[in-house]
């Protein structure tokens, strides 16, 4: 676990609610849907969100296991770039300014058609493992938002457990808008998508990139600066002590005539 860690935590939390629109806009059916699917029980919305969690923590813990497995200087300096121009971008998506990151999307549409009428089959859920599996499935939708995070996570993350761990923080900051929407319909979702709270959470994540971004430069220039420094010079023996003997014009045997 990195000292980082943390702060990286809050982003994340940060990044699950600033997608509440986006969340509500990919999913919103899904919820109206098990939001209609509560009466078989109650505890079906709970378990349809504790599985998309889980999945987002374990695809973020497959690709933070694989980017950690790199153990190169630049190669780390390279995802710490990556991780803060994702939340520039994320937070610019959110602002209404730069929509770059819905090309991300592209990357599983090809994935998701073959899960697709697996996931079509299970709604409604009748039973809390079908909405608990509805929900895992859900996690490999063709999402930029989840893209983006799970490619942040890697990047920001220092293996498996720090992106699980940071996927499994941007699920549950979608909540409230996944959740509330199920539970509380259009009362949470409208505050959520009020002009003020999106400016405000986009702004909080370009900040939030932009200072990762100065954080990673800083450090990179003291990598730099260190690897430039010239190398300590040792100093001399002491001559003096031992004159007689390390002295090039001294007699190998001067004690003897």
């Amino acid at each position: 676990m990195t000292a980082e860690l943390p702060g990286a935590l809050g982003a994340a939390l940060l990044l699950g609610l600033a997608g509440a629109g986006h969340c509500l806009g990919m999913c919103g059916g899904i919820a109206v849907a098990l939001r209609s699917a509560q009466g078989s029980h109650r505890f079906m919305p709970v378990s349809y969100h504790l599985g998309r969690i889980v999945s987002y923590a374990l695809l973020g813990g497959l690709l933070g296991s694989a980017a950690g497995a790199i153990q190169l200087a630049p190669w780390t300096v390279t995802l710490r770039f990556l991780a803060g121009f994702l939340l520039v971008a994320m937070g610019l998506h959110t602002l209404g300014l730069w929509f770059g990151i819905r090309h991300l999307e592209q990357i599983g549409s090809r994935v998701w058609r073959y899960i697709a009428p697996t996931a079509q089959s299970l709604m409604p859920p009748k039973r809390l493992s079908q909405a608990f599996m509805l929900g895992g499935l859900w996690g490999f939708m063709p999402c930029g938002l989840i893209y983006s995070a799970l490619t942040w996570s890697a990047a920001e993350g220092a293996g498996a457990i720090d992106s699980g761990l940071l996927m499994l923080a941007f699920g549950i900051g979608t909540l409230p808008a996944m959740l509330g929407a199920t539970l509380l319909g259009q009362r949470v979702t409208s505050f959520l998508q009020q002009p003020w709270v999106r400016k405000g959470l986009g702004i909080g994540l370009v900040l939030a990139g932009v200072w990762s971004l100065w954080l990673t430069s800083n450090h990179l220039g003291h990598l730099l600066g260190n690897h430039h420094q010239p190398p300590m010079q040792h100093s001399s023996p002491d001559m003096s002590s031992d004159h007689s003997n390390h002295h090039p014009m001294a007699p190998k045997d001067a004690h003897h005539h």
